[in-house]
Parts: structure tokens; C-alpha cells; sequence
């Protein structure tokens, strides 16, 4: 049983990626949701007031009579979605959990706003069209390996058509400094965010080369055990445009954040306006 938690607990290759069943897990999609939704929560998705001013900054920037269709890549339960249909884009989110995409689905239905959600792992995208404009949002670009960051930059730089644009936003290394190291573990008896029931809790943080974090967690049960990574990838500003040039984009402007902050480099984001 020791050895066994000691290989839990060791500390994996660089961008391991988890083998048990994450965004449509039955049990953890429906706590991703419920933290999507939870308009005083930043783990999952940004408050509802800085939501606001980044949609009404988006739309301005972008103004949707130049660029009217956006494709929203991790659009999840549709959050930003339900804003640029409001704002008056022509909207397509795509999003790996049924679970989110499903429940985004209906709320659309309900506001009588015409978005079309496709459940698809944005990193195999062919979706035989081009737009305007393409949205990543809350730094899911940071949470991909090197290679499918590049991955995702070029299916991003297929889906646009000539002259047309791509914000994302990425953490800094104002987050990198700030990331401390260190194990823990918790019982959980049923209330747990990983898995109904009682389990043991295995937390692992720790820094890698290349401005990369992980967020390691072992989850332990009765029946059996699973690991999950959660990978990000921090930016420099001229880390983050050699990525950008290197897919062929153009800069348009860096800034703090996706609600238009003047770029700072203390600032715990960076987001980049590209252009095709």
C-alpha cells in the first residue's frame, strides 16, 4: 500500500494527460456546471460583473456589424455565448461536455437566442465554414500542451476568414511566481467535487520548466483510484505573440485581460487581439 501511494503521488512526465473520464464524466460535469454557474465563483468561469464589461469591451473592439460571426471555442454552458447573441453576433460555441453544451442548448431555447452549440473536442474542429471572429476565453489556451496549443492556433487560423480575429487571454508570470508548490490530502464523505461518495483526496501543485504548473490530484476510493491533471502554461508577453506570429496571425493589441485592461506586466493575465 505505501509504494503504491508513493507512485500516486510521484510527480508525472510534463503534460501527462488524465486517462479517467473528465469534462463528461456524469458525476464531475455536473460540479463543472454548477461552478460555471455560480456567479460569485472564479474557478471556472470569471464573475458575472467582469463578464459584463469584457462582453461590452468585446463589442466594442470587434463590433459585430464588421465582424458578425463568431465561433466561441470552450464556449461551455454558454455564458459569453448568451452575451455576443445578445450583442448582436451571429453565434457558434463548441464545447467537449455534453453536460455544458446540453444546458447552454436549453438556456438559448429559453432566451429565444438563435446559437448554435456543437459538442465537439475543438482540437479535431473541421466545422466546414469560416468566421469573423473566434473567442478562447479564461486562458483554456494555456491549459493545452505545446503541441496542441499549435494545434488549436492553426484550426483557430483555418475557421477565420481573411482580415478576420482572434482574442484569448492566457495567465502570466505574475501567476507562475505566485504558484506555491507543496501535497495535501482531505476525506470527503460525500461532498466531494471528484466523486459521489467517500474518497480519499491526493492534491499534488508543482512547477515545471518552461513556466508550466500542475494541479495534481489522486482521487481514492473503495473501488479504485484515478488521477487527474490540470495543466497551464504561463506567459511572458513575447512568449505569448511568438506563438500567435509563428501560426501567421498578425497583433492587433495586447492587453490585460478580455475586458480591454491597458497591459500591464504585473497583471495576473495577458490577452492578445490577433488578426488574420
Amino acid at each position: 500500500m505505501f509504494h503504491q501511494l508513493c507512485t500516486l503521488l510521484e510527480k508525472p512526465p510534463l503534460y501527462t494527460k488524465s486517462k479517467a473520464a473528465f469534462w463528461d464524466d456524469e458525476y464531475i460535469s455536473k460540479q463543472m456546471l454548477k461552478a460555471h454557474l455560480d456567479p460569485g465563483f472564479e474557478g471556472a468561469s470569471r464573475k458575472l460583473d467582469f463578464i459584463d464589461s469584457s462582453a461590452a469591451w468585446i463589442k466594442k473592439t470587434v463590433n459585430p456589424t464588421l465582424y458578425p460571426t463568431l465561433l466561441d471555442i470552450g464556449c461551455g454552458p454558454g455564458i459569453y455565448a448568451e452575451r455576443f447573441a445578445k450583442a448582436g453576433y451571429q453565434v457558434t460555441g463548441i464545447d467537449f461536455s455534453k453536460r455544458s453544451i446540453a444546458y447552454a442548448k436549453d438556456m438559448a431555447a429559453q432566451q429565444g437566442l438563435n446559437i448554435k452549440y456543437l459538442y465537439q473536442n475543438y482540437l479535431s474542429m473541421d466545422l466546414k465554414e469560416t468566421f469573423d471572429f473566434c473567442t478562447m476565453i479564461y486562458c483554456d489556451y494555456g491549459a493545452l500542451s505545446s503541441d496542441d496549443r499549435q494545434i488549436i492556433m492553426s484550426r483557430g487560423y483555418r475557421h477565420l476568414r481573411q482580415g478576420g480575429r482572434f482574442l484569448l487571454d492566457v495567465f502570466s508570470m505574475t501567476e507562475y511566481d505566485a504558484f506555491q508548490e507543496g501535497q495535501s490530502w482531505k476525506m470527503c464523505n460525500g461532498d466531494g467535487f471528484w466523486k459521489d461518495g467517500e474518497y480519499i483526496e491526493l492534491s499534488g501543485r508543482y512547477k515545471y520548466p518552461g513556466n508550466v504548473t500542475l494541479e495534481q490530484t489522486i482521487v481514492i476510493s473503495d473501488a479504485d483510484s484515478a488521477a487527474y491533471y490540470l495543466w497551464n502554461t504561463c506567459f511572458t508577453k513575447d512568449l505569448l505573440i511568438q506563438e500567435a506570429l509563428a501560426a501567421g496571425f498578425h497583433v492587433c493589441g495586447i492587453f490585460s485581460d478580455v475586458a480591454g485592461g491597458a497591459y500591464q506586466e504585473e497583471c495576473p493575465t495577458i490577452a492578445v487581439l490577433l488578426e488574420k
